[in-house]
């Protein structure tokens, strides 16, 4: 079929795509065959749109201090968004009013796309076009602050990504310096991302009022599409995690406080070996990262590493840290071309590997996607999303001798790795508590937010790090997770893949090739079936009540005893 968008347009104002969609609303259906074409016609300019906004973003984040970049990106968001959301609404009506709706919602792919169209509806206001234009302002602001954040070191200007590194040095004084000088940055921006946040914070309670809902959590619950979960179901999970997990990160750290031979570990001494072996270095650059993943994902299965080749020839990585790039890592799908784009901070050390192969993992699940037949098949929830990038960290563990020949070191990264999963849980707990209660108690003030804060800390921490002469390091610690500003409630997801993660490599464990058969079979399914149904097919459960976080933790404990006993 020929595509409804004309390939090269390029869109500098509203009317250059506003176009598009009032063809297709003012468009007559008469047959069920011409509702299909439409349905093809809306997903086009859906994908098209949606990559505009990519690029516009991808740019902005690979360079902070292009004013080009950003007056695009800001464009977007401040003068074409505003006039496409109301007619995206009257295109959602349209399908959702059709005729011929209702023959397609016996077919469960159609059923999940009309639901989330319904929803769209249900939460549409067109007072809320100007809020949310607002909101991504202030998102980007946030990034702008975050991309400048730099240090001096030993006269040489390094991003706080690169900063990190030091705190993986044997010198106890050069990592304490490092800490020092870290938290120092971090601290010259505390009031201006708390003016941010009360900004947020506010806007997004009255998007939720304008749109019928008593907060903004329960707001985000429906525009998110969590209709297998609910929030009181998100709060035993924040139990589970405390019951479950915390003890066994509070093990982990008495390891290290007594490999290390001190009373209490400081801030600065919990990224150092604890037997004080130098940092480990698995690659030189972002050129070298990429050639060993590719190589690491091949020999799991071939299809794994022609992505990342594919995406290696026509230059869709951007992996090395630099001054002026923002923070973080993701991969961004291109929907009209049907490849990502994957961004990162690569600074030479471990967390790059699992970064790289997490996004990796990303990327694959858009490349088995590719064949869906409309964009909305595509656009899978985050906890399913989550479940392919993090099952790859931890399938591809099996391959990490590409990345560390001598067997002292692999042992080492393979701890590393597991230590991971075991306190990422504990945080994922406490940035999700944090998320209810800011919007259960919008109009808080920062006194009571922090005071919140700090005893969220204590809930999921072990006590074992010692912050008493540095508790101001603990009062803004929220401030460096970016979901927090840019992708509110996107959180809960990463705890509810990791223990999927944890399930499919325990399956890889036990039969490789049928494990991978069913990471590939899940991914290929986009959004077509229900989350416990995609579950399913990956071979796990979709569920993460407390006997099943035991269970699965007791699996990661077991084998973390293993490793570290080598």
């Amino acid at each position: 079929m020929e595509e409804f968008i004309p390939n090269g347009l390029v869109v500098q104002k509203p009317e250059d795509i506003s176009v598009f969609y009032q063809e297709l609303l003012e468009r007559e259906l008469n047959s069920a065959e011409e509702f299909q074409v439409f349905l093809k016609h809306v997903s086009d300019l859906e994908s098209f749109v949606s990559e505009d906004m990519a690029w516009r973003y991808i740019r902005m984040t690979c360079d902070t201090k292009s004013k080009d970049h950003e007056e695009a990106y800001l464009k977007f968001v401040q003068e074409i968004q505003p006039v496409l959301a109301p007619l995206e609404d009257k295109l959602n009506n349209k399908i959702v009013g059709s005729e011929f709706t209702a023959s397609l919602e016996s077919d469960a792919a159609y059923f999940i796309y009309l639901r989330g169209l319904k929803s769209a509806v249900k939460l549409f206001r067109e007072e809320n076009v100007a809020i949310q234009s607002e909101l991504a302002t202030l998102a980007q602001e946030y990034s702008g602050i975050q991309g400048k954040m730099s240090i001096d070191w030993k006269g040489e200007e390094i991003t706080l990504q690169k900063a990190s590194n030091i705190l993986m040095k044997t010198d106890s004084e050069e990592r304490k310096e490092a800490w020092s000088k870290i938290q120092e940055r971090r601290n010259q921006d505390v009031e201006k991302l708390d003016d941010i946040f009360d900004q947020m914070i506010s806007k997004r309670h009255q998007l939720a009022l304008n749109a019928g809902f008593n907060n903004y959590r329960d707001y985000m619950f429906e525009s998110l599409g969590r209709y297998d979960y609910s929030a009181q179901d998100c709060k035993e999970f924040h139990e589970a995690i405390e019951k479950e997990v915390v003890p066994l990160l509070k093990n982990v750290h008495q390891r290290r406080k007594a490999l290390m031979g001190v009373d209490s570990l400081k801030p600065w001494d919990t990224q150092v070996d604890p037997l004080n072996r130098a940092p480990l270095s698995p690659f030189k650059g972002g050129a070298e990262l990429l050639d060993k993943g590719i190589k690491v994902l091949e020999k799991l299965d071939p299809f794994f590493g022609e992505c990342l080749l594919t995406m290696k020839s026509k230059g869709l990585l951007d992996l090395d840290s630099r001054v002026g790039k923002a923070p973080g890592g993701y991969n961004y799908p291109l929907a009209k071309t049907n490849m990502p784009f994957i961004f990162m901070n690569a600074t030479e050390n471990l967390r790059d590997v699992e970064t790289l192969l997490h996004e990796a993992g990303h990327a694959i699940h858009s490349f088995k996607m590719a064949p869906l037949e409309l964009n909305g098949f595509k656009d899978t929830p985050s906890e399913v999303a989550e479940l392919a990038s993090m099952s790859m960290e931890l399938m591809s563990m099996a391959e990490w001798d590409v990345y560390f020949e001598g067997k002292e070191e692999l042992q080492r990264a393979k701890v590393e790795q597991l230590e991971g999963v075991i306190s990422t849980l504990p945080w994922i707990a406490t940035i999700d508590a944090f998320q209810h209660w800011i919007y259960e108690n919008p109009t808080h003030s920062r006194e009571e937010r922090k005071v919140y804060w700090k005893s969220l800390l204590k809930r999921f921490g072990t006590g074992e790090v010692d912050y008493s002469e540095h508790e101001d390091a603990l009062d803004y610690s929220w401030q460096r997770q970016l979901h927090l500003f840019e992708v509110p409630f996107y959180y809960i997801e990463y705890g509810i893949a990791q223990l999927g993660a944890v399930g499919v490599w325990k399956n890889f464990l036990e039969n490789k090739s049928k494990a991978i058969e069913g990471y590939k079979s899940f991914m290929g399914l986009g959004y077509t079936k229900s989350i416990p149904d995609i579950f399913k097919s990956a071979g796990i459960q979709f569920d993460f009540s407390t006997n099943y976080v035991a269970e699965l933790m007791q699996f990661v404990g077991e084998h973390y005893q293993i490793e570290t006993s080598k």
